[in-house]
């Protein structure tokens, strides 16, 4: 089997001529938990689309377990667990029935795994669907997404509607699911909830890809650095790219991709320099830094941090 799961090359999607994604490049390595974060109309479910065969792209390609994602879609629905947004389900049937009915369509195992899942989850077997909360029917749809084993999990806005400590539960199977060999992929807004669960992430910004990597590299490529100037304040040219500048009195701090190692070594030993800090950031922070719009000076204003978060 191949290391690379889910593999999108060039993908290209328009709506009415206007293009929602444009060149899309994408690798998802095997065992990822690959948290794809976007604001909303980045693009993030035209690619789930493509991705579980609702639809196939203008050009480019798309494949999930070595196969086509729009020509092999039947095929890939048995290695392949996926749970929309907003699942919309038989609204009659129970939490039982829901579950029967779709056993239909899969593999043996479908059954004892969804009714696993669904206790798991805290629902009611015998409760109506339409009489759940949001929560609840979130959760039926987690437990038939989960209900085939699948390989790989395409999860669109999962946690939505559930309880903190549901999510928490949740996103913690997720680790267990991956270190088990299987690969997730998650679309959310819950930045903060993603970086404590996943092991890399991409960042889709008007049909393009800003950063992809993993979280640890992620770390390394978006620094902040902090310090106390006597005289005037540091010049960030030569640094590495700018993403944010903060100054207050003789304190300066600035938000910095990809820093140039040597030139943060010889800020830091300034002798007009004191109190250097170059730390991670949380992904939060690097979210807002890389996809936030930029001011008249091509530059976007970052809120004072002044805790380490080494």
């Amino acid at each position: 089997m191949p290391d690379e799961v889910i593999e999108i090359e060039r993908l290209v999607v328009r709506y009415r001529g206007k293009p929602a994604l444009e060149g899309l490049d994408l690798r998802v390595p095997r065992g990822a938990v690959y948290a794809f974060l976007g604001d909303n109309g980045a693009g993030k479910t035209t690619t789930m689309k493509i991705l579980t065969g609702l639809m196939p792209p203008d050009s480019g390609r798309a494949r999930i377990l070595g196969l086509d994602c729009w020509a092999r879609a039947t095929e890939l629905r048995h290695g392949v667990g996926y749970m929309p947004e907003r699942p919309r389900f038989y609204d009659w049937m129970t939490v039982s029935d829901i579950g029967w009915f779709t056993a239909s369509f899969h593999r043996p195992g479908f059954l004892p795994r969804y009714r696993e899942w669904s206790e798991r989850l805290g629902l009611d077997a015998t409760k109506k669907l339409r009489d759940l909360s949001k929560g609840g029917y979130a959760r039926v749809g987690l437990a038939l997404a989960l209900a085939p084993d699948p390989e790989v999990l395409l999860l669109d806005e999962p946690t939505s509607g559930l309880d903190l400590l549901t999510r928490r539960e949740f996103l913690a199977s997720l680790t267990d699911l991956a270190a088990a060999g299987r690969t997730v992929f998650i679309t959310s807004h819950s930045i903060a909830e993603m970086e404590r669960a996943c092991s890399h992430v991409g960042l889709l910004r008007d049909g393009k890809m800003t950063l992809s990597a993993t979280l640890e590299e992620v770390r390394k490529k978006v620094r902040r650095l902090s310090l106390r100037f006597e005289q005037a304040p540091p010049d960030p040219t030569g640094l590495g790219t700018l993403l944010g500048k903060h100054v207050t009195g003789r304190f300066w701090q600035a938000l910095i991709q990809d820093p140039n190692p040597d030139a943060v070594a010889a800020l830091r030993i300034r002798p007009d320099i004191s109190d250097f800090e170059d730390v991670a950031v949380p992904l939060e922070e690097v979210y807002a830094g890389l996809m936030s719009k930029p001011t008249e000076n091509g530059q976007v204003p970052m809120v004072k941090r002044v805790e380490s978060n080494q």
